[in-house]
């Protein structure tokens, strides 16, 4: 009955009566959209409104995902190419283990902050520390050296701090020494710094990463370290 009144009030002409059905579809479609996004559009303001909790807030633009465009691979020869594969799979296999580090290290951090007791603190710093090289101990075993120097590396990038100073901070600086001279037995270095600006397989290893972060081989985690993907990628001309 309303709707009726609406047209009857506004059928003057033919050209009146398209102009209101033409309001009344675009009203009916921004409640659609409303619905589906909780945004209110503001024309006369150029403004969009967020509800969130039941309050407006206005913003200027809409947040989306970020897309990082990778150029397709070039391989020069297939020398490049073999060694390109061959360091995906090594990095795909030790990446989970420098992210897991990561996020315990952020774990001990934010539960150290929580206990007051300096006994509590030792307590569970312990705890962690076991879990830690429990579990990097096992791994290593199964890995070449190419594979554990990837990981240290990884580490770095993941937490800020090289391998060394990492465990030179759980434990003591004698420690790190000797896990440091142990390592280099197998051509490892705990003290080796991951640095894409500079170091070419680093880089590549960058690449790695990113195309595998975008292919959902790998779960994704922000580097502790700052750099710019893009801008090496214009700087390094191997791939």
């Amino acid at each position: 009955m309303i709707l009726d009144n609406f047209l009857d009030e506004f059928m003057l002409n033919n050209n009146q009566l398209k102009t209101t059905l033409l309001l009344l579809v675009c009203f009916i479609s921004s409640i659609g959209v409303f619905g589906q996004s909780d945004t209110i559009s503001h024309p006369e303001e150029d403004k969009r409104y967020m509800i969130i909790a039941g309050d407006s807030i206005v913003r200027e633009s809409i947040d989306l995902d970020e897309v990082l465009i990778l150029k397709r691979l070039h391989f020069k020869n297939n020398t490049d190419r073999r060694r390109y594969l061959i360091l995906r799979r090594k990095t795909r296999k030790v990446y989970p283990y420098a992210k897991l580090a990561a996020e315990r290290l952020t774990s001990l951090n934010e539960r150290l902050g929580s206990i007051k007791s300096k006994r509590g603190r030792k307590k569970y710093t312990k705890i962690v520390q076991n879990y830690i090289e429990d579990q990097f101990a096992e791994e290593l075993k199964k890995m070449t050296h190419t594979e554990g120097q990837i990981l240290v590396k990884l580490i770095h990038r993941q937490t800020g701090i090289t391998a060394f100073e990492l465990i030179k901070e759980l434990r003591s600086g004698w420690r790190a020494f000797w896990y440091n001279t142990t390592a280099s037995l197998f051509e490892i270095s705990l003290k080796e710094e991951y640095d894409p600006i500079n170091n070419e397989e680093d880089y590549i290893i960058e690449d790695i990463l990113q195309r595998s972060f975008q292919n959902n081989v790998l779960e994704s985690q922000p580097s502790a370290l700052d750099f710019d993907f893009l801008e090496l990628t214009d700087k390094w001309d191997v791939l």
